[in-house]
């Protein structure tokens, strides 16, 4: 998933300001690294606005117990709640900063919390919004957490830039504040600054070592990839439409799809469905080819049992009709004979019922003289049933013919 890194000016920009930005098509690499104003900002299918370290300050503070409750995380509560714990560390007035609570944070226990100007935050925001190029999260360039002391700015301005667990912190490049954030990182001894190449020299003359090279690039790109971790956009910043929430399930989707991480993640489920496909398809050809061997064993026993049978079409109805021609060529009476019939109609009718005419043809009688209620003839029915025959009035006269044979129609 395309991604465009959007770096906010430290002043308030307007719609000529020369805007840094980063394209990378995966997330992992940059594909462009250059400035234009907003409404010249490439397209992608997701853009991150991204808070210089210089326009962050970090807190830490303890939410009292209930300030997390189910419903309370970004409400207008929460964010008086944490106006009046930070009262005393603001510079400002509560009302013009921008709060962000880390996520994950709980009830009664130490948590930082991110500000900045929240009038600037807010027209850098607006003209991304006004540009069409939404942001869909607004991260830190430095945040609390991996222990990191690295150099950054320009040979006129180095800063030193220092994160971990203590917090995050921002100051001019000297020797006195960059042996105070490799002691503050707990390993003053040994542990590698992250340095651009601009001001790498600078880090080693002022005891540096070793200095690995990494550019703000780099350090962008890292920032916007932390997509647990941070994201600035709360309280009455936080963006509640479908996009915001249709590009972090993208996000996710593009993680899980090409990030290395889940890589035996994927292969794991290729071979999971790989193999249920070949499951499936393996039982289908065995119930296939069991129905199979049921049906010819069905023929066979037609054709064999009665040679006459050359093409079979319905095995059940043509064996049926083959037992009526051996019945009648044997003289064997049968359900469809008149005498069989008549012998199974005059045990079933109830007594006082008698028969004033019969027609035969076709296998069927039709009979005249009964008179019956409709009860009378469901009992004469449920008679009749046994010996496969079935009644049913036609005005004056009464049907009297077979039931079908099973798996023929009526």
């Amino acid at each position: 998933m395309s991604t465009l890194i959007v770096v906010l000016p430290r002043e308030t920009p307007g719609a000529a300001t020369p805007l840094e930005y980063l394209l990378s098509a995966d997330g992992r690499s940059v594909d462009r690294h250059e400035h234009a104003a907003a409404a010249l900002l490439p397209a992608a299918r997701e853009v991150v606005a991204l808070v210089p370290a210089q326009a962050l300050s970090w807190h830490r503070v303890t939410l009292p117990k209930g300030a997390l409750a189910r419903g309370a995380a970004g409400t207008p509560r929460l964010r008086a709640l944490l106006e009046g714990l930070l009262e005393d560390q603001l510079l400002d007035e509560p009302s013009a900063v921008h709060f962000a609570l880390e996520s994950g944070a709980r009830a009664q226990a130490p948590a930082w919390v991110a500000s900045c100007d929240r009038a600037w935050l807010r027209a850098c925001l607006a003209l991304l919004e006004a540009a069409r190029r939404p942001a869909a999260r607004v991260v830190p360039e430095l945040a609390p957490g991996t222990e990191q002391v690295q150099v950054i700015g320009t040979p006129d301005a180095p800063l030193l830039a220092y994160s971990g667990a203590q917090g995050a912190s921002v100051l001019p490049l000297a020797a006195p504040a960059l042996q105070w954030a490799l002691a503050q990182a707990g390993a003053a001894e040994g542990m590698p600054v992250l340095a651009e190449p601009g001001v790498a020299r600078l880090a080693e003359e002022l005891g540096a070592h070793p200095v690995q090279l990494r550019s703000s690039a780099e350090r962008w790109l890292q920032a916007a990839a932390a997509t647990g971790s941070w994201d600035l956009a709360q309280f009455d910043l936080a963006s509640s439409d479908r996009r915001r929430a249709l590009q972090s399930t993208l996000r996710r989707v593009a993680a899980l799809a090409r990030g290395p991480e889940w890589r035996a993640a994927r292969w794991g489920a290729g071979v999971l469905v790989a193999a249920h496909l070949v499951g499936v398809n393996a039982w289908a050809w065995k119930e296939s080819a069991a129905l199979r061997d049921k049906r010819a064993a069905v023929d066979g026993m037609l054709t064999g049992t009665f040679p006459g049978v050359r093409a079979v079409v319905d095995a059940p109805v043509q064996m049926a009709r083959e037992v009526a021609l051996l019945r009648q060529s044997a003289g064997s009476s049968t359900p469809r004979d008149l005498e069989a019939m008549l012998g199974a109609l005059g045990a079933a009718l109830p007594p006082g019922q008698n028969l004033q005419a019969v027609d035969y043809g076709n296998g069927e009688a039709r009979v005249r003289g009964l008179a019956m209620a409709p009860p009378a003839a469901a009992a004469l029915n449920d008679r009749l049933r046994p010996h496969g025959l079935a009644a049913q009035p036609e005005g004056e006269r009464w049907l009297l013919r077979p039931l079908p044979a099973a798996g023929a129609a009526p």
